[in-house]
């Protein structure tokens, strides 16, 4: 019986960050990369792109905003490898600074895609994980921006260090209700911008959340050798950015890299938030003096 290849996923990744870690992964790991997007027309070219250099990536459709779609990517990773090894949710939305959107939809769509349906990926996918599997959940240092903007009552309840996920969905989605009842001030869900920035920013401190709670309950429940890490991968020149970042995707795509090619049975990082490959404390109400272009949240 031949002998079932490794596999590699990472979402939402026909461009940007995510076309960048696709072509990383593909230069050094050892079994297939899986380019995913929610149009087939530009994953397919996105992974033209790639084998034009060379790289031999492969592709399969899936919408994280789909429940069905992340299902079906799971019975066909299940049936065609047993498993799966690399996990990147990089899939993500910002609104741009000029976006003539309610702040009340920025916030549901902004909850929804970087949050809930990155949950849920998680909790369709996650029974695949294998011995020594590496999970990168692509966070942002906007979350360290828009803790320090919040209540010292919701800052309580982030610092906890037994906060569950069910409770960090409730503080997601009370955010959301709040924004849409226009009491989110009164409520000590103050933002950091009061924009797409904002709500982007607010929502990666639920995926950074989620990573550390995740490491916890794979760690509670005997998987061997799984290491799940949030991930800010710099300011990025992308279309997210609108153009802005000084760093080209291929750089951002670094700590990402590290991220999912942790050596195996390493103690640490694990459960952490990582910058510049380093792990780093977000949860600080002190900032630079000088705070970075609100785009360099990234």
């Amino acid at each position: 019986m031949s002998q079932i290849k490794k596999v590699a996923v990472v979402t939402g990744s026909n461009k940007g960050i995510g076309l960048a870690i696709v072509r990383g992964l593909c230069k050094v790991f050892d079994g297939d990369v899986f380019l995913t997007a929610r149009n087939e027309e530009r994953g397919k070219n996105a992974v033209s792109l790639l084998e034009k250099e060379g790289l031999k990536p492969k592709f399969h459709i899936l919408d994280i905003n789909n429940h069905e779609s992340i299902v079906t990517f799971k019975e066909y990773l299940e049936i065609r490898y047993k498993g799966l090894d690399i996990l990147v949710n990089n899939a993500a939305i910002l609104y741009p600074d000029d976006s003539k959107e309610l702040l009340s939809v920025m916030a549901r769509e902004t909850i929804k895609v970087n949050y809930l349906s990155n949950l849920d990926v998680c909790e369709v996918l996650f029974p695949l994980l294998r011995p020594h599997a590496r999970v990168c959940n692509m966070s942002s240092l906007g979350c360290q921006f828009a803790y320090k903007a919040l209540s010292p009552e919701i800052k309580k309840r982030i610092r906890n260090p037994s906060i569950t996920l069910p409770e960090v969905t409730d503080l997601m989605n009370k955010f959301v209700e709040n924004v849409e009842n226009g009491s989110y001030i009164k409520e000590g869900y103050t933002l950091s911008h009061d924009n797409g920035m904002g709500v982007y920013c607010f929502s990666k401190i639920g995926v950074t959340l989620m990573s550390a709670i995740q490491q916890k309950q794979l760690d509670a429940s005997g998987k061997e050798d799984v290491i799940i890490n949030s991930v800010s991968p710099g300011y990025v020149n992308t279309d997210m950015t609108q153009g802005k970042g000084h760093l080209t995707p291929d750089e951002g795509a670094v700590t990402p890299l590290y991220s999912c090619l942790l050596s195996e049975n390493m103690k640490s990082p694990k459960g952490e938030f990582i910058r510049d490959s380093e792990i780093f404390d977000w949860m600080v109400d002190e900032l630079p003096v000088t705070t970075p272009n609100l785009a360099k949240t990234t």
